[in-house]
């Protein structure tokens, strides 16, 4: 698995080729002029205690301060180049970051909106936002420097591993005993850590979810006086995440400190061998001066391997969750026929349905919803009702059963096509964060300002859009907070005007709204009714009374259908129902 995420991880970073080249050459070039310094150093001792046999004496420059002169100047140069490219390679590597990150945020949130509705109503939106924010911001950490370390370490290794081989080959081989050790302690340290991350990220996870579920429902912690529960449950969250990285840094602290004693051993040989060859005259002095100063450049860079593979693992830790996210495929299958609305009628024939299985929620439904007319269904809570409108719009798959457009299953539609034919004024409304228009604007996103107004003025909005502070302008704030049930009610079935469907559903459409908003909205129907096939599901029967047929759902079967009158008329479940509203009785199961 290791393999398979770091693989992809790097076929993200191959879209960014072009940028990947660069950065390689900008790290290598930083790499080598930032192992310069030490050589520096021995040619400035060289220039004191040879003088004219020094190594800029064999060039032609035997006066030692000019020597000295030239050799500022080179250090001035190879200091700036070495500055130059490490700017060059910081930002190209931190760019490419930026790129792989948008990348793959943008592919699984876009993978994200094709789940089915079941996946959202199963996994919490606080667990996805730690995925598809948190997990793609963790992957910043590794991508912005440790490609760079990696690259740099391994220069660094060749190169001085090829100066000692140049200058001693017994004082290389004890110098490079300790990489070996550095190299499988940072192999078996990633693999022992690869665990505890996991634990952090699934931590942070469950934080997430519950700050999300209490900041989303603050009226309710408010108004239940809930305060202290709700700050005991992050503290537990909080408490979780907080073991899992003291577990994590335990190990990960030890790391760096072991390490040092191999470094320890590798200078030391290097120090007292090279030491021994200087006295008895096998090498120079400036020379022992440089092996030991790019002994502690070869070594001291590789513990920081330890903190790339941390980083690594912290990576890929989230990497793998964004990846089962991004992979995640949904269970509904899309048809091939492109949906053009309906001809004559929908069908639902011996429809069943379960959320869970052998737990049924409708049973055998049987119903016609003629085109242009009004189908009302009704029933108790719980009966099924907003599960036949989940069913229509395909959000759901029958277990059993056939719905047909006219003669077309709707299994064999397109589920773009259909749903742009289906206008949905929800009983649960939600309101983006912007301004009235548009909110309203989102049901068709190329209308004019003009057309806008009139799906306001048909929805019988303009009146109280124009009393906001801003007009169409006023900002409605998260989840349309700053208006009143009724209004973001209305909101909503302008924005379902304005998208012009053939089918119009209103799945309890007046349940949270008073009785002049509900007057207004039966308004609103009777002018909608028209050329347009309505499916109104509703609690308020008075809002449904003049429908062309009516459904009577109970314990997810069909138990009555008819006129208003002829339902009253039977006196059984819909009679009941009309006598407990219209206060002719006082206790009914509702």
């Amino acid at each position: 698995m290791k393999q398979n995420s770091l693989k992809n991880l790097y076929l993200y970073s191959k879209e960014q080729e072009t940028k990947v080249r660069r950065g390689i050459f900008y790290s290598i070039l930083n790499k080598l002029f930032d192992l310069a310094p030490p050589v520096l150093i021995g040619i400035a001792i060289d220039i004191v205690v040879e003088g004219s046999d020094s190594f800029l004496g064999g060039l032609g420059i035997v006066n030692r301060r000019q020597q000295l002169v030239v050799l500022a100047f080179l250090t001035f140069a190879i200091w700036a180049l070495e500055s130059i490219f490490d700017y060059l390679a910081a930002v190209t590597w931190r760019n490419i970051s930026q790129d792989v990150e948008h990348s793959l945020r943008s592919d699984t949130f876009k993978n994200v909106l094709g789940l089915d509705l079941q996946y959202f109503e199963n996994k919490s939106s606080g667990r996805l936002m730690a995925i598809l924010n948190d997990d793609v911001n963790q992957l910043e950490k590794f991508l912005d420097t440790g490609a760079n370390k990696l690259l740099q370490t391994i220069t660094t290794v060749v190169v001085i591993g090829g100066t000692f081989l140049y200058i001693s080959p017994l004082i290389a081989i004890f110098a490079f005993i300790p990489i070996p050790v550095i190299i499988f302690g940072s192999f078996r340290f990633t693999k022992t850590i690869a665990s505890r991350y996991t634990r952090i990220r699934n931590a942070i996870e469950t934080l997430n979810a519950n700050l999300s579920n209490s900041i989303s429902g603050i009226l309710t912690v408010k108004s239940f006086n809930r305060e202290e529960k709700e700050f005991a449950r992050i503290i537990s969250s909080s408490t979780e995440v907080k073991s899992a990285n003291y577990h994590a840094i335990r190990l990960s602290a030890a790391f760096i400190p072991i390490i040092r004693i191999a470094i320890l051993f590798g200078f030391t040989a290097t120090l007292l061998i090279g030491g021994f060859m200087a006295l008895d005259g096998e090498i120079n002095v400036a020379m022992y001066s440089v092996l030991l100063f790019i002994t502690q450049r070869l070594l001291w860079p590789l513990t920081e391997l330890g903190d790339t593979f941390d980083l690594y693992q912290r990576a890929m830790a989230s990497f793998k969750r964004i990846n089962a996210l991004k992979n995640t495929t949904p269970e509904i299958k899309d048809g091939s026929v492109e949906s053009n609305g309906i001809d004559k009628s929908i069908n639902f024939q011996n429809v069943n349905f379960s959320y869970v299985e052998n737990f049924p929620v409708l049973n055998d439904i049987s119903l016609n919803i003629k085109k242009g007319s009004t189908t009302a269904i009704v029933g108790s809570t719980g009966s099924g009702k907003s599960t036949l409108i989940k069913l229509l719009l395909r959000l759901y798959d029958v277990d059993s059963g056939h719905i047909l457009f006219d003669d077309i299953d709707i299994k064999d539609l397109e589920i773009h096509t259909l749903r742009k034919n289906i206008g949905l004024v929800s009983q649960d409304i939600f309101l983006f964060e912007g301004t009235v228009f548009e909110n309203i604007a989102y049901g068709n996103l190329e209308a004019s300002e003009t057309e806008i107004w009139e799906a306001a003025k048909l929805s019988e909005s303009d009146e109280f859009i124009n009393l906001l502070p801003n007009k169409k302008d006023t900002v409605v704030g998260e989840r349309g907070q700053k208006l009143s049930g009724g209004q973001r009610q209305r909101i909503s079935i302008a924005r379902a005007i304005l998208k012009n469907p053939e089918i119009l559903i209103l799945d309890e459409a007046t349940s949270a709204v008073d009785n002049e908003t509900e007057a207004a909205i039966q308004r609103s129907l009777d002018t909608l009714k028209e050329g347009r096939t309505v499916v109104a599901i509703a609690h308020r029967l008075s809002t449904i009374r003049n429908a062309d047929i009516i459904y009577v759902l109970e314990k997810g079967r069909i138990v009555e259908s008819g006129t208003h009158e002829e339902l009253v008329n039977l006196k059984k479940v819909y009679a009941n129902l009309w006598d407990v509203q219209t206060g002719k009785k006082v206790n009914s199961k509702l």
